[in-house]
C-alpha cells in the first residue's frame, strides 16, 4: 500500500511539473493567433447568424468563440453587442472561430474585409470652414 501511494504522488508531481510551463504561459497576456485570422466586428444577431463588418454571414456548425482569457463564450451570451474580434472562416466563409480581442490586441493591425463603400455618407463629409463676412 505504501508503494502505491509513493507512486501516485510521484505521478501527480510529475503532473503538476508538466502543467505549470502551460498554465503560465496561457497567463503571460499575448496570443498567437492563425496568420490567415482577419480582423472584424462581429455582432451575433440570432445565432448563428452574425453579421461581420456589416455582413451577414453565419457561424460554422462547430464554431468556437473565445473570450479574452481564452475561455470559450456561448454565442448568445454576445446577442446584439458589438466587439473586435480575430477570425478565421471555413470553406464555405462561415465563421469557424473567434477570439475576442483585448485593447492591447485591437491596437495590433491585421487584415480583415472591412467594409468598402463607392460613396461617403454626409456625416462623413467634412465640415465647411465658417465663412466671417
Amino acid at each position: 500500500m505504501n508503494r502505491c501511494s509513493t507512486a501516485l504522488s510521484t505521478g501527480l508531481f510529475a503532473a503538476l511539473l508538466i502543467a505549470l510551463p502551460l498554465s503560465a504561459q496561457s497567463q503571460s497576456g499575448t496570443r498567437d493567433f492563425p496568420a490567415k485570422a482577419l480582423r472584424g466586428t462581429l455582432v451575433v444577431v440570432q445565432p448563428p447568424n452574425v453579421t461581420m463588418d456589416e455582413r451577414a454571414t453565419r457561424l460554422a456548425p462547430g464554431a468556437r468563440i473565445y473570450n479574452t482569457n481564452n475561455s470559450l463564450v456561448m454565442s448568445s451570451s454576445l446577442l446584439k453587442k458589438k466587439v473586435v474580434v480575430n477570425y478565421t472562416l471555413d470553406l464555405r466563409d462561415q465563421v469557424q472561430n473567434v477570439w475576442i480581442l483585448t485593447e492591447a490586441e485591437a491596437k495590433e493591425k491585421r487584415a480583415g474585409f472591412g467594409v468598402e463603400r463607392n460613396y461617403v455618407f454626409e456625416s462623413q463629409q467634412p465640415k465647411p470652414a465658417a465663412s466671417t463676412n
